[in-house]
Protein backbone atom coordinates (compact mmCIF):
# COMPACT_ATOMS: atom_id res chain seq x y z
CA UNK A 1 0.00 0.00 0.00
CA UNK A 2 1.36 3.29 -1.12
CA UNK A 3 1.01 5.39 1.75
CA UNK A 4 1.41 8.82 -0.25
CA UNK A 5 -1.37 7.85 -2.28
CA UNK A 6 -3.48 7.03 0.96
CA UNK A 7 -3.16 10.40 2.06
CA UNK A 8 -3.57 11.93 -1.26
CA UNK A 9 -6.79 10.87 -1.18
CA UNK A 10 -7.82 11.68 2.60
CA UNK A 11 -6.66 15.12 1.41
CA UNK A 12 -7.74 14.98 -1.80
CA UNK A 13 -9.37 18.51 -2.14
CA UNK A 14 -6.49 20.69 -0.61
CA UNK A 15 -4.01 18.38 -2.57
CA UNK A 16 -6.27 19.43 -5.86
CA UNK A 17 -6.20 23.04 -5.27
CA UNK A 18 -2.66 23.22 -4.32
CA UNK A 19 -1.84 21.22 -7.75
CA UNK A 20 -3.96 23.53 -9.79
CA UNK A 21 -2.51 26.99 -7.98
CA UNK A 22 1.24 25.08 -9.21
CA UNK A 23 -0.29 24.14 -12.62
CA UNK A 24 -1.46 27.85 -12.77
CA UNK A 25 1.67 29.40 -11.70
CA UNK A 26 3.88 27.01 -13.75
CA UNK A 27 1.95 28.14 -16.94
CA UNK A 28 2.98 31.90 -16.67
CA UNK A 29 6.66 30.63 -16.28
CA UNK A 30 5.98 28.53 -19.26
CA UNK A 31 4.29 31.31 -20.93
CA UNK A 32 6.77 33.86 -20.05
CA UNK A 33 9.46 32.41 -21.80
CA UNK A 34 7.47 31.84 -25.08
CA UNK A 35 6.67 35.42 -24.91
CA UNK A 36 10.42 36.25 -25.24
CA UNK A 37 10.89 33.83 -28.11
CA UNK A 38 8.14 34.87 -30.00
CA UNK A 39 9.61 38.36 -29.48
CA UNK A 40 12.82 36.99 -31.17
CA UNK A 41 10.42 35.76 -33.54
CA UNK A 42 8.76 38.64 -34.86
CA UNK A 43 11.39 40.88 -34.37
CA UNK A 44 13.47 38.86 -37.22
CA UNK A 45 10.98 37.71 -38.88
CA UNK A 46 10.70 40.70 -41.82
CA UNK A 47 13.86 40.34 -42.04
CA UNK A 48 14.85 37.16 -42.87
CA UNK A 49 11.78 36.58 -44.94
CA UNK A 50 12.31 39.54 -47.30
CA UNK A 51 15.43 38.01 -48.51
CA UNK A 52 17.98 40.79 -48.78
CA UNK A 53 22.01 39.67 -48.47
CA UNK A 54 22.99 43.65 -47.79
CA UNK A 55 21.00 46.43 -46.53
CA UNK A 56 22.35 49.77 -47.12
CA UNK A 57 21.41 52.88 -44.63
CA UNK A 58 21.96 56.38 -43.72
CA UNK A 59 26.06 56.63 -42.97
CA UNK A 60 26.38 56.97 -39.35
CA UNK A 61 23.29 55.66 -37.78
CA UNK A 62 22.19 51.67 -37.12
CA UNK A 63 19.85 51.53 -39.65
CA UNK A 64 15.64 51.57 -40.01
CA UNK A 65 15.25 49.07 -37.05
CA UNK A 66 17.11 50.72 -34.54
CA UNK A 67 16.79 54.83 -35.35
CA UNK A 68 15.49 57.16 -38.38
CA UNK A 69 17.03 56.36 -41.55
CA UNK A 70 16.92 58.35 -44.67
CA UNK A 71 18.92 58.46 -47.73
CA UNK A 72 17.87 59.39 -51.23
CA UNK A 73 16.11 56.94 -53.57
CA UNK A 74 18.16 57.12 -56.24
CA UNK A 75 20.95 55.75 -54.36
CA UNK A 76 19.05 52.64 -55.45
CA UNK A 77 20.39 53.45 -59.09
CA UNK A 78 23.79 53.71 -57.75
CA UNK A 79 24.65 50.68 -55.50
CA UNK A 80 23.25 48.80 -58.85
CA UNK A 81 26.27 49.27 -60.70
CA UNK A 82 28.52 47.57 -57.67
CA UNK A 83 29.71 44.07 -59.31
CA UNK A 84 27.82 41.43 -57.76
CA UNK A 85 24.77 42.68 -57.21
CA UNK A 86 21.87 41.13 -58.33
CA UNK A 87 18.79 43.72 -57.66
CA UNK A 88 18.23 46.57 -55.05
CA UNK A 89 15.04 47.23 -53.68
CA UNK A 90 13.56 50.61 -51.68
CA UNK A 91 12.45 50.26 -47.97
CA UNK A 92 10.36 52.34 -46.85
CA UNK A 93 8.50 51.36 -42.96
CA UNK A 94 6.45 53.45 -40.89
CA UNK A 95 3.76 52.64 -38.28
CA UNK A 96 0.59 54.50 -38.59
CA UNK A 97 -2.91 54.29 -36.66
CA UNK A 98 -6.15 55.43 -38.41
CA UNK A 99 -10.25 54.88 -37.71
CA UNK A 100 -12.00 52.03 -39.16
CA UNK A 101 -15.39 51.29 -38.79
CA UNK A 102 -15.38 52.66 -35.87
CA UNK A 103 -12.25 51.37 -33.85
CA UNK A 104 -8.84 52.12 -34.10
CA UNK A 105 -6.97 50.45 -36.77
CA UNK A 106 -3.08 51.00 -35.95
CA UNK A 107 -0.46 49.16 -38.78
CA UNK A 108 3.23 49.16 -40.16
CA UNK A 109 3.27 50.42 -43.62
CA UNK A 110 5.98 48.56 -45.83
CA UNK A 111 6.79 49.92 -49.11
CA UNK A 112 7.51 47.40 -51.91
CA UNK A 113 10.13 48.84 -54.84
CA UNK A 114 7.73 48.65 -57.28
CA UNK A 115 8.07 46.67 -60.00
CA UNK A 116 10.74 45.02 -59.01
CA UNK A 117 9.18 43.80 -55.72
CA UNK A 118 5.28 42.69 -56.05
CA UNK A 119 5.29 41.01 -52.82
CA UNK A 120 5.57 37.39 -54.50
CA UNK A 121 7.86 36.44 -51.33
CA UNK A 122 5.33 37.48 -48.34
CA UNK A 123 3.37 34.21 -47.34
CA UNK A 124 -0.27 35.16 -48.34
CA UNK A 125 -2.54 32.71 -46.88
CA UNK A 126 -5.55 34.19 -49.01
CA UNK A 127 -5.62 36.61 -52.09
CA UNK A 128 -2.67 37.52 -54.50
CA UNK A 129 0.48 39.49 -54.65
CA UNK A 130 0.09 43.55 -55.58
CA UNK A 131 -0.97 43.85 -59.22
CA UNK A 132 -1.06 47.14 -59.47
CA UNK A 133 1.02 50.48 -58.88
CA UNK A 134 -1.42 51.78 -56.65
CA UNK A 135 -4.32 51.47 -54.35
CA UNK A 136 -3.33 47.93 -53.38
CA UNK A 137 -2.20 46.33 -50.18
CA UNK A 138 -1.63 43.04 -48.59
CA UNK A 139 -2.61 43.26 -44.64
CA UNK A 140 -1.98 40.80 -42.05
CA UNK A 141 -4.82 38.75 -40.54
CA UNK A 142 -4.40 40.18 -36.85
CA UNK A 143 -5.26 43.79 -38.50
CA UNK A 144 -9.24 42.01 -38.74
CA UNK A 145 -9.31 43.53 -42.58
CA UNK A 146 -10.85 41.08 -44.95
CA UNK A 147 -10.33 40.30 -48.76
CA UNK A 148 -11.29 42.91 -50.71
CA UNK A 149 -12.20 45.68 -47.82
CA UNK A 150 -11.47 49.04 -48.77
CA UNK A 151 -9.40 51.44 -46.64
CA UNK A 152 -9.27 55.00 -46.84
CA UNK A 153 -5.36 55.87 -45.60
CA UNK A 154 -4.77 59.49 -45.85
CA UNK A 155 -6.43 61.07 -49.60
CA UNK A 156 -6.79 57.88 -51.36
CA UNK A 157 -8.85 54.37 -50.84
CA UNK A 158 -6.62 51.01 -50.64
CA UNK A 159 -8.03 47.61 -51.88
CA UNK A 160 -7.51 44.35 -49.74
CA UNK A 161 -5.66 42.06 -52.58
CA UNK A 162 -3.83 39.95 -50.03
CA UNK A 163 -4.18 38.85 -46.69
CA UNK A 164 -1.06 37.04 -44.79
CA UNK A 165 -0.60 35.93 -41.27
CA UNK A 166 2.26 36.08 -38.72
CA UNK A 167 3.64 38.66 -40.13
CA UNK A 168 3.92 41.48 -37.41
CA UNK A 169 6.78 44.25 -36.40
CA UNK A 170 8.87 44.86 -33.16
CA UNK A 171 5.46 46.42 -31.44
CA UNK A 172 3.57 43.54 -32.69
CA UNK A 173 1.45 45.46 -34.81
CA UNK A 174 0.59 43.80 -37.96
CA UNK A 175 2.43 44.47 -41.72
CA UNK A 176 0.56 45.75 -44.63
CA UNK A 177 2.57 45.36 -47.69
CA UNK A 178 2.18 48.42 -50.47
CA UNK A 179 4.44 49.99 -53.57
CA UNK A 180 6.80 52.37 -51.75
CA UNK A 181 5.02 55.21 -54.18
CA UNK A 182 1.81 54.70 -51.92
CA UNK A 183 3.71 53.86 -48.92
CA UNK A 184 5.33 57.07 -48.67
CA UNK A 185 2.17 59.41 -50.18
CA UNK A 186 0.65 57.82 -46.81
CA UNK A 187 3.60 58.75 -44.81
CA UNK A 188 3.55 62.58 -46.41
CA UNK A 189 -0.16 62.88 -46.68
CA UNK A 190 -0.87 66.46 -44.99
CA UNK A 191 -4.26 68.44 -44.65
CA UNK A 192 -5.34 70.23 -47.49
CA UNK A 193 -4.71 73.47 -45.57
CA UNK A 194 -1.48 72.68 -44.63
CA UNK A 195 -0.66 72.64 -48.02
CA UNK A 196 -2.16 75.72 -48.78
CA UNK A 197 -0.61 77.44 -45.96
CA UNK A 198 2.74 76.10 -46.93
CA UNK A 199 2.34 77.44 -50.90
CA UNK A 200 1.12 80.87 -49.48
CA UNK A 201 4.62 80.60 -47.23
CA UNK A 202 6.68 79.85 -50.17
CA UNK A 203 4.87 82.95 -52.21
CA UNK A 204 5.25 85.21 -49.30
CA UNK A 205 9.28 84.50 -48.85
CA UNK A 206 9.76 84.37 -52.91
CA UNK A 207 7.99 88.33 -53.05
CA UNK A 208 10.55 89.30 -50.39
CA UNK A 209 13.33 88.36 -52.31
CA UNK A 210 14.54 91.03 -55.40
CA UNK A 211 14.36 87.74 -57.56
CA UNK A 212 10.78 87.44 -57.21
CA UNK A 213 9.96 91.29 -57.88
CA UNK A 214 12.16 90.95 -61.36
CA UNK A 215 10.66 87.67 -62.11
CA UNK A 216 6.91 87.75 -61.66
CA UNK A 217 6.48 84.20 -63.36
CA UNK A 218 8.67 82.58 -60.38
CA UNK A 219 5.22 82.71 -58.75
CA UNK A 220 3.64 80.18 -60.57
CA UNK A 221 5.60 77.81 -59.66
CA UNK A 222 5.91 78.48 -55.98
CA UNK A 223 2.40 78.00 -55.63
CA UNK A 224 2.56 74.70 -57.66
CA UNK A 225 2.94 71.28 -56.29
CA UNK A 226 6.05 70.64 -53.95
CA UNK A 227 7.13 67.92 -56.51
CA UNK A 228 7.34 70.22 -59.36
CA UNK A 229 10.31 71.85 -57.88
CA UNK A 230 13.50 71.11 -58.80
CA UNK A 231 15.12 72.57 -55.90
CA UNK A 232 13.12 70.01 -53.48
CA UNK A 233 14.47 67.08 -53.65
CA UNK A 234 12.06 63.79 -53.48
CA UNK A 235 10.51 61.59 -50.84
CA UNK A 236 13.53 59.94 -49.29
CA UNK A 237 13.92 56.28 -48.38
CA UNK A 238 14.77 54.44 -44.84
CA UNK A 239 17.63 51.89 -46.67
CA UNK A 240 18.51 50.02 -49.84
CA UNK A 241 18.28 46.72 -50.03
CA UNK A 242 20.38 44.89 -52.02
CA UNK A 243 20.59 41.00 -53.41
CA UNK A 244 23.72 39.57 -54.85
CA UNK A 245 24.67 37.35 -57.46
CA UNK A 246 25.02 33.54 -56.46
CA UNK A 247 28.62 33.16 -55.62
CA UNK A 248 29.04 36.45 -54.65
CA UNK A 249 31.34 37.45 -51.72
CA UNK A 250 29.26 39.17 -48.92
CA UNK A 251 31.95 40.81 -47.51
CA UNK A 252 33.63 42.10 -50.40
CA UNK A 253 30.85 43.76 -51.70
CA UNK A 254 30.01 45.52 -47.98
CA UNK A 255 33.53 46.63 -48.35
CA UNK A 256 33.21 48.62 -51.34
CA UNK A 257 29.97 50.56 -50.79
CA UNK A 258 31.80 51.23 -46.76
CA UNK A 259 33.46 53.51 -48.98
CA UNK A 260 30.64 55.22 -50.16
CA UNK A 261 30.76 58.65 -46.89
CA UNK A 262 26.94 58.91 -47.20
CA UNK A 263 25.75 55.45 -46.10
CA UNK A 264 26.35 52.30 -44.10
CA UNK A 265 26.46 48.82 -45.01
CA UNK A 266 24.97 46.00 -42.45
CA UNK A 267 24.22 42.31 -43.46
CA UNK A 268 21.07 40.38 -42.85
CA UNK A 269 22.52 38.67 -39.59
CA UNK A 270 23.79 42.23 -38.76
CA UNK A 271 20.59 43.84 -39.38
CA UNK A 272 18.73 40.74 -37.08
CA UNK A 273 21.75 41.25 -34.14
CA UNK A 274 20.78 45.23 -34.04
CA UNK A 275 17.07 44.06 -33.71
CA UNK A 276 17.96 41.67 -30.52
CA UNK A 277 20.11 43.80 -28.93
CA UNK A 278 18.13 46.72 -29.55
CA UNK A 279 14.62 46.93 -29.00
CA UNK A 280 14.19 42.85 -27.76
CA UNK A 281 17.41 43.34 -24.98
CA UNK A 282 14.77 44.97 -22.78
CA UNK A 283 11.57 42.96 -22.90
CA UNK A 284 13.98 39.81 -22.92
CA UNK A 285 15.43 40.66 -19.37
CA UNK A 286 12.23 42.13 -17.53
CA UNK A 287 10.53 38.27 -18.51
CA UNK A 288 13.59 36.64 -17.11
CA UNK A 289 13.64 38.56 -14.33
CA UNK A 290 9.50 38.15 -13.78
CA UNK A 291 10.11 34.13 -14.69
CA UNK A 292 12.87 33.92 -12.11
CA UNK A 293 10.54 35.78 -9.68
CA UNK A 294 7.48 33.28 -10.38
CA UNK A 295 9.63 30.56 -10.07
CA UNK A 296 10.96 31.48 -6.28
CA UNK A 297 7.14 31.77 -5.56
CA UNK A 298 6.18 28.58 -6.45
CA UNK A 299 9.21 26.88 -4.79
CA UNK A 300 7.94 29.13 -1.43
CA UNK A 301 4.22 28.19 -1.75
CA UNK A 302 4.64 24.88 -2.57
CA UNK A 303 7.34 24.51 0.55
CA UNK A 304 4.65 26.28 2.68
CA UNK A 305 1.84 23.31 1.44
CA UNK A 306 4.29 20.32 1.74
CA UNK A 307 5.05 21.79 5.26
CA UNK A 308 1.65 22.52 6.32
CA UNK A 309 0.52 18.44 4.93
CA UNK A 310 2.95 17.73 7.14
CA UNK A 311 1.78 19.28 10.42
CA UNK A 312 -1.26 17.69 9.79
CA UNK A 313 0.08 14.66 9.77
CA UNK A 314 2.21 14.65 12.93
CA UNK A 315 0.04 12.34 14.76
CA UNK A 316 0.05 9.98 11.78
CA UNK A 317 4.39 10.49 11.66
CA UNK A 318 4.78 9.69 15.57
CA UNK A 319 2.55 6.40 14.92
CA UNK A 320 4.41 5.34 12.03
CA UNK A 321 7.40 5.56 14.51
CA UNK A 322 5.94 3.99 17.03
CA UNK A 323 4.85 1.00 15.18
CA UNK A 324 8.92 1.00 13.93
CA UNK A 325 8.57 2.47 10.39
CA UNK A 326 12.06 2.96 8.96
CA UNK A 327 12.84 6.69 8.43
CA UNK A 328 12.64 6.23 4.56
CA UNK A 329 9.34 5.34 4.37
CA UNK A 330 8.54 8.68 6.26
CA UNK A 331 10.68 10.04 4.10
CA UNK A 332 9.29 8.48 0.66
CA UNK A 333 5.51 9.99 1.66
CA UNK A 334 6.53 13.74 1.65
CA UNK A 335 8.89 13.52 -1.21
CA UNK A 336 6.24 11.46 -3.41
CA UNK A 337 3.52 13.68 -2.57
CA UNK A 338 5.80 16.81 -3.43
CA UNK A 339 7.05 15.31 -6.74
CA UNK A 340 3.05 14.12 -6.92
CA UNK A 341 2.49 18.39 -7.27
CA UNK A 342 5.29 18.96 -9.22
CA UNK A 343 4.67 16.27 -11.95
CA UNK A 344 0.69 17.19 -12.70
CA UNK A 345 0.97 21.02 -12.16
CA UNK A 346 3.76 20.59 -15.22
CA UNK A 347 1.21 18.92 -17.12
CA UNK A 348 -1.28 20.67 -16.10
CA UNK A 349 0.40 23.92 -17.07
CA UNK A 350 1.00 22.39 -20.44
CA UNK A 351 -2.37 21.46 -21.01
CA UNK A 352 -3.52 24.99 -20.67
CA UNK A 353 -1.27 26.24 -22.25
CA UNK A 354 -1.43 24.79 -25.80
CA UNK A 355 -5.31 25.99 -25.50
CA UNK A 356 -4.25 29.74 -23.54
CA UNK A 357 -1.04 30.70 -26.01
CA UNK A 358 -2.31 30.98 -29.01
CA UNK A 359 -5.19 33.39 -27.36
CA UNK A 360 -2.76 36.16 -26.64
CA UNK A 361 -2.13 39.35 -28.67
CA UNK A 362 1.59 38.35 -29.29
CA UNK A 363 2.84 35.50 -30.52
CA UNK A 364 4.33 32.89 -28.01
CA UNK A 365 6.63 29.87 -29.18
CA UNK A 366 7.39 27.23 -26.75
CA UNK A 367 10.17 25.21 -27.84
CA UNK A 368 11.09 21.67 -27.06
CA UNK A 369 14.09 22.90 -24.88
CA UNK A 370 12.53 25.47 -23.18
CA UNK A 371 9.70 23.13 -21.82
CA UNK A 372 13.06 20.75 -20.51
CA UNK A 373 14.95 23.09 -18.62
CA UNK A 374 11.49 24.41 -17.35
CA UNK A 375 10.77 20.35 -16.07
CA UNK A 376 14.01 19.86 -14.31
CA UNK A 377 13.28 23.27 -12.30
CA UNK A 378 10.19 21.98 -11.59
CA UNK A 379 11.67 18.88 -10.12
CA UNK A 380 14.14 20.54 -8.29
CA UNK A 381 11.71 22.65 -7.12
CA UNK A 382 9.67 19.98 -5.75
CA UNK A 383 12.51 18.18 -4.09
CA UNK A 384 13.40 21.28 -2.28
CA UNK A 385 9.88 21.97 -1.47
CA UNK A 386 9.86 18.98 0.62
CA UNK A 387 12.87 19.22 2.75
CA UNK A 388 10.79 21.71 4.96
CA UNK A 389 8.34 19.22 5.80
CA UNK A 390 11.09 16.24 5.98
CA UNK A 391 12.74 17.58 8.38
CA UNK A 392 9.57 18.61 10.56
CA UNK A 393 9.28 14.94 9.95
CA UNK A 394 12.64 13.76 11.09
CA UNK A 395 11.88 15.62 14.04
CA UNK A 396 8.82 14.54 15.19
CA UNK A 397 9.30 11.43 18.45
CA UNK A 398 7.29 8.51 19.12
CA UNK A 399 6.08 9.35 22.20
CA UNK A 400 4.12 12.31 20.31
CA UNK A 401 1.24 10.21 19.78
CA UNK A 402 0.52 9.47 23.07
CA UNK A 403 -0.02 13.91 23.49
Amino acid sequence: MNLATKDIRHNFGRFALTTVGIGMLLMIVMGMGGIYRGLIHEAALFVKQVGADIWVVQGGTRGPFAEVSRIPANLEDRVRAVPGVASARRFVSHTIQRQHRGRPLRMVVQGLSWPEDRGDWVPVTAGRPLRQAHYEMIADGSLGLLLGEKVKLGKDVYEVVGLTKGMVGTGGDGLCFFTTSDAEAIQFDVPGEALRLERAARLSRLEGMDLGRVTPLLSERVIGQASELPALAPPQVSAIMLTLQPGTDIAKVAETISTWPDVTVYSRQQQVDLLLSGMVDKAKRQLGLFRALLIIISAIIMALIIYTLTLDKIHDIAMLKLMGARNGVIIGLILQQALLIGVLGYGLAYWLGTYAFPKFPRLVVIENQDLLSLGVIVLGISVFASLMGIGKAMGVEPNKVLS
